[in-house]
């Protein structure tokens, strides 16, 4: 298990370095479109960030240069944190005044589970003297939030599931069967393990079975559908980046989900992403 959970950071750094290289390259989009076609509708950067050319390209550069960082191992803790409140304050400034609708809900809760998730990440990373020493105070309180802010993503993501069942039952690639269980189950799953990760309660195990799940949804649901290869997704799909979010997001999510593991384990992270400790 440990050397399962221990590939979290690294699944994060790489998902979050593939959803910079994204907002870069519909930064370019948008701004060779725009150039072309006057007045026309451009091809929108990643959920929670707003259309302009100039903030995909400064999104871009900063998830690029912290996806990097973890990665690379170095200043993991503050490339963490900053992607921390980069993913709080997009989720809040950016996605919190849409929140009631299902589908601005989703978006909202994935980008606070990412945030979530780096935060959780920096906890158990090795202190940085140089990092945020103003902040002190302030930023314990929000790195240990990280953990909860997963989890109540999890719940949340679980009764969206069980509200829309048949929506979520239409996602499940034809080849396999039981769609509306595979509904169910995925409910139920989501809200048991947030539940888990949130009261300690078995919170290792619940962190490496929903990681496990997102895996197999980024391999056998969203990678086909970004690339093309479902027919559920449209001919359109690889020029599609919002079916390129959704894999990335997974992936991240995949790793968000073994890194609470890791800190529920009480094993510290290395210098670099995927370090054993």
């Amino acid at each position: 298990m440990d050397r399962i959970i221990g590939t979290g950071p690294l699944l994060l750094a790489v998902a979050i370095v593939a959803l910079g290289v994204e907002h870069l390259v519909c930064g370019w989009f948008k701004a060779f479109s725009e150039a072309i076609f006057p007045g026309e509708a451009v091809t929108s950067v990643i959920p929670w960030v707003p259309a302009y050319s100039w903030l995909a390209y400064l999104t871009g550069l900063v998830l690029l240069l912290a996806g990097m960082s973890l990665a690379a191992g170095i200043r993991p803790r503050l490339a963490a944190i900053v992607l921390g409140v980069l993913f709080l304050g997009s989720a809040v400034l950016l996605e919190g005044p849409r929140l009631i609708r299902f589908g601005a809900r989703t978006t909202f809760f994935e980008t606070l589970a990412l945030g979530g998730s780096a935060l959780t990440l920096a906890g158990i990373l090795p202190f940085e003297p140089r990092s945020f020493q103003r902040w002190g105070a302030s930023l314990d309180y929000l790195i240990k939030s990280g953990r909860f802010l997963f989890a109540i993503s999890s719940v949340v993501f679980g009764i969206d599931h069980l509200l829309y069942l048949k929506f979520v039952a239409g996602l499940v690639p034809a080849w396999i069967p039981w769609h509306m269980f595979w509904a169910y189950f995925t409910g139920v799953a989501f809200i048991a393990a947030g539940l888990s990760i949130a009261t300690k309660w078995v919170g290792e195990w619940a962190g490496l079975l929903l990681g496990t799940m997102f895996l197999l949804w980024f391999v056998f649901l969203h990678m086909p559908r970004a690339l093309g290869l479902s027919a559920a997704a449209g001919a359109g799909a690889p020029r599609n980046p919002n079916e390129w979010s959704s894999a990335f997001i997974a992936l991240g999510m995949c790793g968000g989900s073994w890194i609470c593991a890791r800190a529920l384990s009480g094993a510290k992270a290395g210098g670099r992403a995927g370090d054993t400790p």
